[in-house]
């Protein structure tokens, strides 16, 4: 059933940029106050009492923590502060956005030293592992009502191989199993768990990639939709998702791309038509002797 989020309550974890920034925009545009857990330094954190004027004009509560949502002791402090503002009612959408992890090869290359086992575990648990921490909290407290949404971001890296990503590829592919388990074990609480693998979206954590030019000439390129996801698509479809107590959409990686996955050649982009309506690859045809 399609349902009202007015003065409903999200837990946005990652609040402050990108994805997550979006989103805690869109669902207190829906009417829904706004938790946001963010991990900036003093320079970033800046950004963030416009961000919470901007939740607060459309009439909703926004409180917002700077600190380490992987930390356990972070959580631990955070679980009865979200019990009080809820009025103990608890969160009806989680989303995981958390994107803080190495971009050290396996392996030495290009002057760059090999990933060690401390920034590989430390990677795998910021952006997979802490999703099943945090779920088992919020559990535990009776924060996640029935009709409640788990939502966290994935990529299509978690079944790609590239140069400086190996860490939080899998890191993604933890994720998306730890979405699937989830999805099976919170079932019977009328709880939906799914993962959304966005688009190459233009966000500081795609910048921080060394080779995130090539990965927005790529897509930029074989998107049908001729443009980048962007972190505003991401949040729509969390809108989307979050409107309905259905837990029957559940343990899904849900594509919020444009189709960009699923097409392996440019000649989908519409950029690519000509002032007569024939794509490059149409005229080429007519071109060619029969």
């Amino acid at each position: 059933m399609l349902i009202s989020l007015r003065d409903r309550w999200c837990l946005v974890l990652g609040a402050s940029s990108g994805m997550g920034r979006a989103t805690a925009l869109a669902l207190a545009e829906q009417g829904m106050h706004v938790i946001g857990v963010h991990f900036d330094t003093a320079e970033r954190a800046d950004s963030v009492p416009p961000l919470l004027d901007e939740i607060r004009e459309h009439g909703v509560s926004a409180h917002f923590v700077n600190a380490n949502a992987a930390s356990a002791r972070v959580r631990a402090e955070l679980v009865p502060v979200i019990a009080g503002l809820t009025g103990g009612a608890g969160v009806h959408v989680l989303l995981h956005s958390l994107a803080f992890g190495t971009l050290q090869p396996y392996l030495p290359r290009d002057g760059n030293r090999p990933l060690t086992a401390r920034q590989l575990d430390m990677t795998v648990d910021v952006m997979a592992h802490s999703l099943v921490y945090w779920v088992q909290d919020l559990v535990e407290a009776g924060l996640l009502p029935s009709g409640a949404k788990v939502l966290a971001m994935t990529s299509a890296g978690s079944s790609r191989a590239m140069p400086s990503y190996g860490a939080v590829s899998a890191a993604k592919c933890a994720l998306e199993s730890h979405v699937r388990q989830l999805a099976c074990e919170l079932a019977r609480f009328g709880i939906s768990v799914n993962a959304l693998r966005a688009g190459v979206t233009p966000t500081p954590a795609l910048r921080r990639i060394p080779e995130y030019r090539e990965f927005v000439a790529q897509a930029a390129g074989v998107n049908p939709h001729g443009r980048l996801t962007l972190p505003e698509d991401v949040a729509e479809a969390v809108v989307l998702l979050a409107g309905s107590d259905s837990s029957w959409i559940t343990g899904n990686v849900i594509g919020v791309d444009g189709a960009e996955h699923l097409s392996g050649v440019p000649s989908w982009n519409p950029a690519r038509t000509t002032v007569n309506g024939k794509g490059e690859s149409d005229a080429h045809r007519t071109a060619e002797p029969g």
